[in-house]
């Protein structure tokens, strides 16, 4: 037996020489991989992060902590969980929690029909892969409520890890085809990461739609028929990404520049693909939330019936913050039934969203009703939150306007700030020489000298020659109000330093 061994050793060293080396290197590994970037949580977040290990270790620093304002994490900023969505999610973790007198009845009703609806009675069971049916089915009936009775079926949702999943889902299906026929997928820059990231990995083609900061970040269709045009000349362009409200530019689409941006769809023959996570954070007077399904549908035909749509929603943001729990939805409209079965399959490879997640949204699109114990209290938490996220909308406008230099447009909606910063041609060489982005080096220096973390413009896109950064403005106020004033004064000594 040893001598067997001994001879097998032998010649396996005869065989590969020296010694056997990784299978899985930076030369061997998915080179699409190494193209993926995702500036949220990017460079500047990594020294954030080393910065606050420094500060815990007593390394001397001219602030006492790091404000993360890089990313919109709504209860990591301060605010508070809604009661009854985390009754029914404690409800359901555990059960016996139902003999508490102190928890409202509805909230013990609710809990009990999600766990029904599970297998075992149990929180921690698979759900079928496309989501727990009875919540599929309030999804539906929030979505005709929102859209004013037009119908939605719930074999035509999708529940799902976040909407980021969703997004990738749909993006896998639409993705085919190699040179110049290779999927084209138009996205508008500013963008948020998860676009240009999700691209680089499928190897899809990027086209970049430019949003007109000089109106508002407004959307406009001969830009779209421009990006189309030129892009035709090295893939084949088959899908139409809009964010409304916008991230990170904070704009809220018109009914009308909807109703163009369907029509521009319908004659280019492209997909639309509606992230609508930030429906219900609408700030502006005289602006207004209307989905993309609602719009297509009042339209008619040809529009309701060819136009094919996919549309995402997110337990992460509105009034509810709950990122880490990752809950969401896609709805797709006008989907062909042989592809729609794929995509059923494509779900199913990943067993299921997770059920909490699940039992947050259907407490989201199912919220308690007027003359339940739980209703008062529930829509004066909800009211807090969107009126304290309008004041600081408007605040963070206000602030920055105030500082030579930097240029702010209104928050209608979502929960970012995007606003323009004028860097001296000194600043520009001085990232060139550290081999930054001017707008990563001004946000580098912002968060060594001030512990203030924010996300440079170029990690979403921006056009050449203009530099940006987004904000969250989810600080609590007084918090927020110090942050723009020491990011505002840091700009002006900023400027002065390298005028």
């Amino acid at each position: 037996m040893l001598l067997a061994m001994a001879a097998a050793a032998a010649a396996a060293a005869a065989a590969g020489g020296a010694r056997r080396g990784r299978v899985l290197t930076s030369d061997t590994m998915n080179p699409a991989i190494r193209r993926v970037e995702y500036a949220v949580r990017g460079p500047i977040v990594t020294r954030a992060l080393e910065i606050e290990q420094e500060l815990r270790k007593g390394v001397p620093k001219p602030f006492k902590e790091v404000i993360k304002a890089n990313i919109g994490d709504a209860h990591a900023m301060g605010q508070q969980p809604i009661t009854f969505l985390r009754q029914v999610t404690a409800l359901c973790l555990c059960p016996e929690l139902m003999k508490d007198p102190s928890v409202p009845s509805d909230a013990k009703e609710r809990a009990q029909r999600l766990l029904e609806a599970c297998g075992g009675q149990s929180a921690g069971s698979y759900s079928a892969s496309p989501g727990i049916q009875r919540v599929r089915e309030n999804v539906a009936r929030y979505i005709e409520r929102r859209d004013g009775g037009i119908p939605s079926r719930a074999d035509d949702i999708f529940l799902s890890t976040g909407a980021s999943d969703a997004i990738v889902n749909v993006l896998k299906l639409l993705v085919a085809g190699a040179g110049v026929s290779r999927t084209g997928v138009l996205i508008p820059i500013p963008q948020y990461p998860l676009y240009s990231a999700a691209l680089a990995e499928l190897e899809a083609v990027q086209v970049n739609y430019y949003l007109a900061e000089e109106r508002c970040w407004a959307l406009d269709v001969a830009e779209l028929r421009r990006a189309v045009t030129e892009a035709r000349q090295r893939c084949c362009p088959r899908v139409l990404c809009i964010i409304n409200p916008g991230n990170p530019t904070g704009q809220v689409q018109s009914r009308e520049c909807i109703e163009a941006v369907i029509k521009f769809a319908f004659e280019e023959k492209l997909f639309l693909m509606a992230d609508e996570v930030y429906q219900d954070n609408v700030y502006a007077e005289g602006s207004a939330f209307y989905s993309f399904k609602k719009v297509l549908k009042e339209m008619g035909p040809p529009y309701a019936e060819e136009v094919e749509l996919a549309s995402f929603h997110s337990i992460s943001k509105g009034f509810m913050g709950e990122c880490g729990l990752r809950g969401g939805y896609v709805e797709v409209v006008n989907m062909h039934p042989e592809v729609q079965a794929q995509l059923s399959k494509l779900v199913s490879v990943r067993l299921c969203p997770p059920v909490l997640g699940q039992m947050i949204l259907d407490t989201v699109v199912d919220p308690p009703k007027p003359g339940e114990p739980s209703y008062e209290r529930f829509q004066a938490e909800k009211e807090a939150v969107l009126g304290a996220l309008a004041e600081k909308a408007r605040l963070t406008q206000e602030i920055f306007n105030q500082t030579p230099g930097i240029h702010c447009n209104p928050v209608q909606g979502a929960m970012y700030s995007f606003p323009r910063i004028e860097l001296p041609p000194r600043a520009v060489a001085a990232a060139k020489e550290k081999k930054q982005a001017p707008d990563m080096f001004f946000c580098m220096r912002l968060l060594e000298e001030t512990g203030i973390c924010v996300v440079p413009g170029s990690g979403f896109g921006q056009r050449e020659g203009t530099f940006h950064f987004r904000m969250t403005i989810l600080p609590p106020t007084e918090k927020l109000k110090i942050l723009l004033e020491k990011l505002s004064t840091f700009y002006t000594k900023f400027v002065k330093e390298f005028s």
